[in-house]
């Protein structure tokens, strides 16, 4: 087989200050931007690149999401424990330095983890957890 990553997943739930974070202040690009209100479906991804994309999604858009279902992943949302991504740069003290800077709410400074990794950890707007890990 020959396959490729090509979009993941995360929730939204203010599509303006989603794109504020990853378009704004991570740099990334707008790939599409669908739909309209609270209710918008939005592609992003590593600027100048066809690599993998994020879409920033309406969560519980699906009509077969119950409303009990819809609470609990507000729910998760709002403790941070619904989604998360794992991004990576050579330069992490830069890029932390530039989100914490942005207003980015810090989870975790730059630490050398006992798993050989150097990474930090942000959460968006929604309060998906977005690890940062260092290129070595």
């Amino acid at each position: 087989m020959d396959l490729t990553i090509n979009t993941t997943s995360l929730p939204h739930d203010d599509p303006e200050a989603s794109l504020a974070f990853y378009r704004d202040l991570l740099g990334f690009e707008v790939r599409g931007d669908v739909g309209e209100g609270r209710m918008r479906w939005i592609t992003v991804g590593p600027a100048g690149g066809p690599g993998p994309s994020i879409l920033l999604a309406p969560p519980g858009a699906d009509p077969g999401v119950t409303d009990a279902e819809r609470r609990t992943i507000a729910e998760m949302m709002a403790k941070g424990t619904f989604g998360w991504i794992l991004l990576a740069t050579h330069q992490l003290d830069a890029t932390f330095d530039k989100l914490r800077a942005g207003g980015a709410e810090v989870v975790q400074e730059p630490t050398e983890q006992p798993y050989g990794i150097r990474d930090c950890a942000f959460r968006d707007p929604a309060g998906n957890l977005i690890r940062i890990q260092q290129i070595r």
